[in-house]
């Protein structure tokens, strides 16, 4: 699955106390940006323009980078004071560099750090600092549109109209950009509201030429009657140009990203001392269940600011009383199941194993349920400051399937996002039926989810491609429902950054 990219970064660069290289003059540093591939290569992305006699330095040139949130973008500024003009900068001096990933430098906006030398030692006093501004067009228009005395085109009952909105490209093709939902049996619909971003609607041209039916010809009709006038008329009851925030407008405006593992130690995992178990260790120290959450984990950390994440297990019985427990701590304390960072978990789950007998059933509502209290919490406050996304990691069917249903629906309402992950071979259909579109999936009573925030996948469906491809599947969609749902809810970033 290839990644799709949210937006454009633009980063500024500037640096403080370079170390100075020169005799007689001050150093004449440039910077130069590095990427990261999936292997332990660097390649160059950009560099700056030099600038002379400057241990302070202000770069008027700017970065600009494709922004993927399901990718861990990893990122080298080298700083070299240049005094010749041939382009290698082997034959350059170094003045330090500093490496991070562009999740950290947009979810803090501005961030300012000690540069280093390649042995790792401090360069001086010297530091960097980046700032991060999204390049974006986030205009939308809103639209509102109805028709009037259409056509009946159906021998029984009448039309189910829906409208198509269509822009032309350079080429002077018709492409379409939206499709309204079908109004069952109605001459007359009324269409919902609906949104379409100016760039989608017109390449932010808006000058650009769109093509909305607004009186239906009928060439047929008519050529047959002279009286013929039209076969209904589209009207556009409202049009209206709005800003509307993005994912990084939320992350670069304080909001945070707070991550929750919730783990399957149910009997059909098997014996953990055996290899024959999802729970078993390798001699390398890996299974299923730890390359989903060092694959998520990964990318989603850097959106949490203090890294501090809960983790529980589900199906177990567990230490002293071994009762079943479908919410327990990976670290036992219930009053503080954080663990430090993902490696905090890693080391919380490879402890806990020995210590709990794996037994049943799989039921996923208690831990869905147990986020969403803070979820619902969070969503009191006035503006768009804090989202949950909780990471399930299973193997088998699901046995509360109806209570998980109800709290997929409740947990629609609220600031949070669920992952599904599938480890060994078992039947995965129930977990495809809960990742629905919306409307799809309801609750037993019959409410429907108002979003779409549930995206399971099969781990081995992943187990020959990249070690990102996991990640990038399962997280392609949380941009988008952390923009629907405060956008849903007309809440604003918090616009403090330093609150982070």
């Amino acid at each position: 699955m290839a990644a799709q990219c949210v937006t454009k970064v633009e980063m500024s660069i500037s640096c403080n106390n370079l170390l100075d290289r020169d005799v007689g003059s001050k150093s004449d540093p440039l910077c130069v940006l590095l990427q990261n591939t999936s292997g332990q290569q660097w390649y160059e992305l950009d560099r700056t323009e030099r600038i002379k006699n400057s241990l302070n330095p202000n770069f008027s040139k700017k970065f600009l980078i494709d922004y993927y949130f399901e990718l861990v973008q990893k990122l080298k500024f080298g700083i070299y004071d240049i005094d010749n003009k041939t382009i290698d900068l082997n034959d350059d001096d170094f003045l330090g560099e500093f490496d991070c990933t562009l999740g950290q430098i947009v979810s803090t906006k501005t961030l300012t750090r000690p540069l280093v030398l390649k042995n790792g030692k401090p360069a001086g006093k010297g530091s960097i600092t980046i700032t991060a501004e999204e390049v974006k067009d986030n205009r939308v228009v809103l639209l509102e549109v109805e028709a009037r005395k259409l056509d009946n085109k159906d021998f029984f009952g009448k039309s189910d109209p829906y409208l198509e909105f269509h822009k032309q490209t350079s080429e002077g093709n018709w492409v379409m950009v939206h499709r309204t939902e079908v109004i069952k049996n109605n001459l007359n619909p009324v269409w919902r509201p609906f949104k379409i971003s100016l760039n989608s609607l017109c390449y932010s041209d808006m000058e650009k030429p769109i093509k909305v039916e607004f009186e239906c010809i009928n060439e047929k009709k008519k050529q047959k009657k002279k009286s013929y006038r039209n076969s209904g008329i589209v009207s556009v009851k409202h049009c209206e140009v709005i800003m509307e925030c993005t994912f990084l407008d939320y992350i670069m405006g304080g909001c945070q990203l707070n991550f929750t593992v919730g783990i399957d130690f149910t009997g059909s995992n098997g014996d953990p001392r055996s290899p024959d178990s999802l729970h078993y260790l390798s001699p390398n120290g890996v299974n299923e269940y730890l390359s989903a959450i060092w694959s998520v984990g990964m990318v989603v950390q850097d959106y949490d600011t203090d890294k501090m994440f809960p983790a529980f297990g589900f199906g177990a019985q567990i230490p002293p009383s071994f009762q079943v427990s479908h919410e327990f701590p990976l670290n036992f304390n219930p009053s503080n199941p954080f663990c430090n960072g993902i490696q905090g978990i890693v080391e919380a789950y490879r402890a806990c194993l020995p210590q709990v007998k794996l037994y049943g059933p799989t039921n996923f509502s208690p831990i869905i349920n147990h986020v969403a209290k803070f979820a619902a919490a969070a969503a009191q406050q006035q503006t768009a400051s804090q989202y949950f996304v909780l990471l399930i990691i299973t193997d088998g069917v699901i046995t509360d399937l109806d209570a998980t249903r109800t709290a997929i629906v409740n947990a629609s309402k609220l600031p949070m996002s669920i992952i599904i992950v599938g480890v060994g071979g078992a039947d995965f259909s129930a977990m495809e039926f809960l990742d629905g579109d919306n409307g799809s999936l309801r609750s037993p009573s019959g409410e429907p989810a108002i979003r779409d925030i549930v995206q399971f996948v099969p781990f081995r469906k992943f187990q020959n491609a990249p070690k990102e491809a996991l990640a990038q599947c399962v997280l392609a969609e949380v941009p988008q429902q952390v923009v629907n749902y405060f956008n849903t809810y007309k809440l604003q970033p918090p616009k403090n950054p330093a609150a982070k």
